[in-house]
């Protein structure tokens, strides 16, 4: 009798633990794209300004990026390595859970709470899990799997919260100081100064905002022949055939441009710099037939680099507070000129495109290899064609080189922005992954 009993015993437990180990189907990596692309959408609608948009993307991709951590050995946390990098407990779920799905819905689940408009990502949430169901996994599953998430989002968000960017509402409204020489807003919308305290939110990676302090600008100057002054004509008289063009336009990525419609200036919908980035991780990935898992590594990296990056170059901006092009150039050389971008609402220098976009090459570098060949297609759903680049360094330097053709920046904060942008993504790359083997699971999958 009592071996019957030690019989039944043993295949309840046999039958228990074959149902949490039962075979689920595979998610990919295109998962997260579409939760990028979503969270961009999102963005779109409340016109997040570029750094804070890093912002969001940094706090959702660590979400799901723990989930990866604690289910697969091959990936370590970032827990002694981030700034401030808390101890995230793993959640205790009776029942199977496919931790693919929970790093999907962490993500879906801190953009929900983090984004203004985050609730519009419900209905995204309900159709892919409906999806998710239909592709195989059970409703049990799903209900773990959301549970599992939202308990390492509830982890997540006080991470985020403690970054102080909610403070800056504290802070005394910025002036612009209505000098030459000086930043101040410029048509058509004449937009106040954005995110003029960004640089005193907690980094991720950097002992202090101007641990890379760049050197200082060419200095104002409104004489003829004079280093500044050269540099305002440069941008005046530069030609703009039809290929300089198409480079301006395609790395735009202004979510504060204005578009003459009669009587009404309209929002013209185009995404951040931080978001297009995104955007070729995503191509990047999937190209290089990334898992899930490497793929959630990527986001994660880099959207925090991304921020950080934001945050040396918005400290500078604000510190040099230097006039833009238009500015300079309408009062000293033509008052009817307009450059071919619209002119975005912060200080000059640094350029703020040429520093992320820099920061960005290094990491994906990091990840893919030297000479990744790619096309980009993360704007041909604004109209834009698409482009093919024969590595990410070269995809930096076409951004950074499309802030002068634009007619927004001068050239000292192009090369100079890329050159704070290089040291920050190998300052970020021997911080994360030197001497790390579990956190080089993801590096340079041949092409």
């Amino acid at each position: 009798m009592r071996s019957l009993f030690l019989y039944i015993l043993l295949g309840v437990a046999g039958f228990g633990c074959q149902k949490s180990q039962e075979k689920m189907p595979e998610l990919g990596s295109h998962e997260i794209s579409k939760v990028v692309s979503q969270m961009t959408d999102v963005m779109l609608h409340d016109v997040s300004n570029p750094p804070l948009a890093t912002r969001f993307f940094s706090y959702a991709s660590l979400a799901g990026y723990e989930v990866i951590v604690q289910n697969d050995p091959r990936f370590s946390s970032f827990k002694g390595k981030v700034n401030a990098y808390p101890d995230i407990t793993k959640p205790k779920v009776e029942g199977p859970y496919s931790y693919q799905m929970s790093a999907v819905l962490a993500m879906i689940e801190t953009a929900k709470k983090m984004q203004p408009s985050g609730k519009l990502l419900d209905g995204y949430e309900k159709k892919w899990l409906d999806s998710c169901q239909k592709a195989g996994f059970s409703e049990e599953v799903i209900r773990n799997s959301l549970e599992y998430a939202v308990q390492i989002s509830k982890q997540i968000l006080p991470y985020g919260k403690g970054d102080k960017y909610n403070k800056i509402s504290n802070f005394p409204r910025y002036t612009p100081k209505m000098k030459e020489g000086y930043w101040y807003p410029t048509p058509p919308g004449y937009f106040a100064a954005v995110e003029p305290y960004f640089f005193t939110v907690r980094s991720f990676n950097l002992d202090s905002s101007s641990q890379f302090k760049p050197v200082p600008p060419v200095p104002f100057s409104n004489q003829k022949g004079s280093a500044f002054y050269k540099l305002v004509e440069e941008v005046y008289h530069q030609k703009l055939p039809q290929e300089h063009r198409e480079i301006a336009a395609f790395w735009d990525c202004n979510p504060f441009a204005l578009q003459d419609n009669g009587h009404l200036m309209v929002g013209m919908k185009k995404i951040s710099p931080g978001a297009h980035w995104m955007g070729i991780a995503g191509i990047a990935c999937d190209q290089a037939k990334f898992s899930l898992e490497q793929s959630m590594q990527v986001y994660a990296t880099l959207s925090m680099s991304l921020m950080d990056a934001f945050i040396i170059c918005w400290d500078e901006k604000y510190r040099s507070d230097r006039v833009r092009p238009e500015t300079a150039i309408r009062k000293f050389i033509d008052p009817k000129w307009r450059p071919m971008l619209q002119t975005p609402p912060f200080p000059e220098y640094l350029s703020g495109h040429s520093t992320i976009s820099s920061t960005a090459s290094v990491i994906l570098t990091h990840f893919f290899g030297e000479n990744f060949k790619y096309t980009d297609i993360v704007e041909v759903r604004f109209g834009l064609k698409a482009r093919s680049f024969s590595s990410f360094r070269h995809a930096a330097e076409e951004a950074a080189i499309s802030r002068l053709y634009g007619g927004i920046h001068f050239t000292d904060a192009i090369d100079n922005g890329m050159k704070q942008g290089f040291i920050l993504g190998d300052h970020i790359v021997g911080r994360l992954f030197k001497d790390n083997s579990k956190n080089t699971v993801a590096m340079k999958t041949p092409n």
